[in-house]
């Protein structure tokens, strides 16, 4: 009898305890819970956006926003892609370095013209969105309403390569992800090329420079040879005398051919992502190609093409390093641009990228039309 009654005391005494340490580890998680750490921050759109730290999975949506954050953090947190940074990397070199993003799960279409898919990026559950789906801060908001995720809004502002904005946007990115200083590091790398690339050509007087033209820029899709843009960022991060500022335009310009021909500048570059379309309209019209002073005395040069999926800042910073290579040999003599284009690809993403890029579409390199 008295085992009996040890046993019912010693059975009671352990519920009692099990009980107890089951509570007290409650409480414990409630309060790690409850004290887990916060941050405030103020996205691209003036928004104050309170996120739980450390943020451990992410997901990028719209135009570039997947480019910035692998300049901060690589792949790295990365939990799901758009389905249009699966259809093609060609061109796009956050994807060439990072190859492994084409197999993450898709959390919607993607493009400019597609809103983001909240079931989708759901179904990855991320801690934050960062997106540049960003026209208003209530598609912002609608989305966040949605998900029940923050969504910092990032931006590349007017121009992308060198601009405020971007360097705003990576500041984001570092503050969150605890990359801080990575993210000053790449605004640092970013503002040195821009300095360099001035510093190379501001004292040159404007009758010493050679006039020049940009054509077959890509805006949203391929053009030919009157696509162009005025105030061009990379003409102007290398004080060049573009012959489209006289329109007093700026940005994207569909020009009459036949004011190229007016204008007759000493040098002009090709969009190699509309090189086919200007040697198709070669074939066309010789004449008109022929009756330029550029295409007749060999003056015809390459650009990399970078537009895609908005600005890919690493190629259009060496691209600015090869076109200021062309328009003044003297001062860029010491560049090789394709050292440089690997060292900012190195920079940038990590790899030397390049040899890849030229593969695709061509390379830094002199033009023949046909």
């Amino acid at each position: 009898m008295g085992k009996r009654i040890t046993c019912l005391l010693l059975t009671v005494l352990l519920l009692v305890v099990t009980f107890t340490l089951s509570g007290c580890g409650s409480k414990v998680g409630q309060e790690k819970a409850v004290g887990q750490k916060k941050i405030t921050v103020t996205d691209m759109l003036g928004r104050q956006v309170s996120l739980a730290m450390p943020v451990e999975k992410v997901v990028a949506v719209g135009p570039g926003a997947l480019r910035l954050y692998c300049y901060v953090n690589g792949v790295n947190k990365v939990v799901g892609v758009e389905q249009i940074e699966k259809n093609n990397p060609t061109g796009r070199p956050y994807l060439l370095a990072n190859p492994s993003l084409t197999s993450f799960p898709v959390i919607g279409p993607g493009g400019p013209n597609n809103a983001p898919d909240p079931e989708k990026i759901l179904a990855v559950k991320p801690d934050v969105i960062f997106t540049t789906y960003n026209t208003d801060k209530a598609s912002v908001e609608a989305l966040q309403a949605k998900t029940g995720i923050p969504v910092v809004a990032l931006s590349y502002g007017k121009v992308s390569t060198f601009d405020p904005a971007v360097y705003s946007s990576l500041k984001l990115i570092g503050e969150i992800m605890g990359q801080e200083k990575k993210a000053q590091e790449l605004i640092g790398y970013m503002e040195k090329c821009k300095e360099d690339l001035n510093g190379r050509t501001k004292d040159i007087p404007d009758n010493k420079k050679p006039t020049v033209y940009i054509g077959a820029l890509g805006a949203r899709g391929a053009h030919g040879i009157e696509s162009t843009q005025g105030r061009y960022s990379l003409f102007d991060a290398i004080n060049a005398k573009n012959v489209v500022d006289e329109t007093g335009k700026t940005g994207s310009v569909m020009i009459d051919k036949e004011k190229l021909i007016q204008w007759n500048p000493d040098i002009i570059f090709i969009d190699l992502g509309g090189y086919s379309m200007v040697r198709d309209h070669y074939q066309k019209n010789p004449e008109f190609y022929k009756a330029l002073s550029a295409v007749r005395k060999g003056e015809l040069y390459s650009q990399l093409p970078y537009n895609f999926y908005t600005t890919n800042i690493d190629t259009a910073i060496a691209d600015a390093y090869y076109l200021g290579k062309v328009i003044y040999p003297q001062q860029f003599k010491d560049v090789d641009p394709e050292k440089k284009a690997d060292e900012i690809y190195q920079f940038l993403l990590g790899k030397p990228l390049y040899a890849q890029m030229a593969k695709d579409f061509g390379g830094f390199k002199k033009l023949t039309l046909p």
